[in-house]
């Protein structure tokens, strides 16, 4: 194992450095091109239904409840796996295997041609399970690479590593999609099948840096079956400690309310400007390439407002600017001639406050924890639960309200609400700060 000191240039460097290789699945796959592609080969035809179970679906209802069942799987698993990897110090083993499994189902979406829907679906779902899982212990690692008054600076970092890395390969992807003839390929299909496979050899490629420079604490013993259960009883002694810790048990529920909005918004953003506004996927595109450069200035920006302001009121801005954009995005009309200008405005705001809040919320909920190492790994499983609880609630209502309502517009609507909760649950935090809170 090479020399790992924490708080080091190194070792920061190194954990932030996953956010480079694995967030281009979260934009190449979950926001741009594999939902624009989706929707291309899946609308048009059958009143753009799909059949999936053996029944039909509308194509978007049934791609949000695929994301909705993929968090619940993570949900499910990273407690029973946050108790092996407290028990074995394996968390750089875990994050490795997670990496591995999103990385090769995002490449084996390259054989989705429009026709094998259910195949599309089920990658959709372990290359999210992938994704997803590898995070309970890549945040795990935060406040063992980085002190206290470093996790602020350091999480902000991973962002923008991860806006900078994903956009590079989406703006290579976007261009062999507008000319695929250049790059010897036969249609913007197959440029875009191509997509997910470099997403898969990139994901897994640079993960070896982060793989490299974090320790691997991994420790002798033999699974038993108390242990494998240790997961979820590290839960109910997280939710139980939690009561002696109200301020951080408040902030988790204003977590999990803006994680509704943040994330389900961003897996349907694409697909709302397409469905919806009638825009164009190269457009759209590069629209999502803004809003992950903005994204950068974004996590900084929020950095910097924490330190002067504090992290509950930097992220109170951020949550303010998100409530507004329901009204916003509701009011957008695909026969307004300004569409795609305003479109791209709303696009421009969601990026600046997209890295911020992320970044903002991660940090300051590893500032909160207590400094006993061995449990950081238990305390980000309850907040990826909490996460995957919102997740899976958001993208369930978002299909929900679509199937009811025959649109999306009464769905962006609603997680906007979502935001608003957030900001009152927050409010008595800003007044009242225990000493754990003294530096938040």
């Amino acid at each position: 194992m090479p020399n790992f000191q924490k708080g080091s240039k190194r070792a920061r460097r190194g954990w932030a450095f996953y956010d480079w290789a694995n967030s281009v699945y979260s934009l190449v796959i979950a926001t741009a091109v594999f939902p624009i592609y989706y929707g291309a080969v899946t609308t048009g035809e059958n009143d753009n239904l799909v059949r999936f179970l053996g029944i039909e679906w509308e194509n978007t209802v049934i791609y949000s409840y695929c994301l909705s069942f993929s968090f619940l799987v993570v949900a499910l698993l990273s407690p029973l796996l946050s108790g092996i990897a407290d028990y074995s110090g394996a968390k750089k083993r875990f994050l490795q295997v997670f990496c591995y499994v999103g990385a090769l189902a995002c490449g084996g979406l390259y054989f989705f041609n429009g026709e094998n829907v259910a195949l599309a679906l089920v990658l959709t779902i372990v290359a999210s399970v992938g994704f997803w899982g590898s995070l309970v212990f890549y945040n795990a690692y935060l406040p063992e690479v980085a002190f206290e008054e470093q996790q602020d600076a350091t999480s902000a970092m991973g962002f923008s590593f991860g806006y900078f890395g994903a956009t590079l390969l989406l703006v290579f992807n976007l261009a062999m999609i507008l000319q695929p003839e250049v790059f010897g390929l036969q249609d913007s299909g197959q440029a875009s099948r191509i997509s997910f496979l470099m997403v898969a050899v990139w994901w897994i490629g640079f993960a070896q840096v982060t793989f490299r420079r974090l320790p691997d604490r991994t420790k002798p013993g033999r699974l038993t079956r108390t242990i494998l259960g240790n997961g979820y009883k590290a839960l109910r002694e997280v939710w139980n400690q939690l009561a002696a810790m109200p301020d951080v048990k408040r902030f988790l529920t204003a977590f999990f309310l803006l994680s509704v909005g943040v994330q389900t918004i961003i897996y349907v953003a694409s697909l709302f400007g397409e469905k919806e506004l009638n825009l164009d996927s190269t457009y759209l595109i590069g629209s999502i390439i803004l809003i992950q450069i903005l994204g950068i200035v974004g996590a900084q920006l929020f950095s910097h407002l924490s330190a002067r302001f504090g992290n509950i009121k930097a992220l109170m801005v951020s949550l303010v600017v998100w409530a507004s954009m329901g009204g916003m995005a509701f009011a957008l009309r695909a026969d307004d001639p300004l569409v795609e200008y305003k479109f791209l405005a709303l696009g421009s705001a969601v990026g600046l406050v997209l890295g911020g809040v992320q970044a903002l919320a991660r940090s300051t909920y590893s500032k909160m924890l207590p400094q006993d190492s061995s449990k950081h790994t238990s305390f980000f499983s309850f907040y990826d639960v909490t996460e995957k609880v919102a997740i899976i609630l958001g993208t369930f209502i978002y299909g929900l309200l679509e199937s009811i309502t025959g649109n999306m517009r009464t769905s962006v609507v609603a997680l906007s609400l979502f935001f608003v909760l957030s900001i009152l649950v927050l409010l008595p935090i800003r007044k009242r700060f225990k000493p754990y809170l003294s530096k938040v």
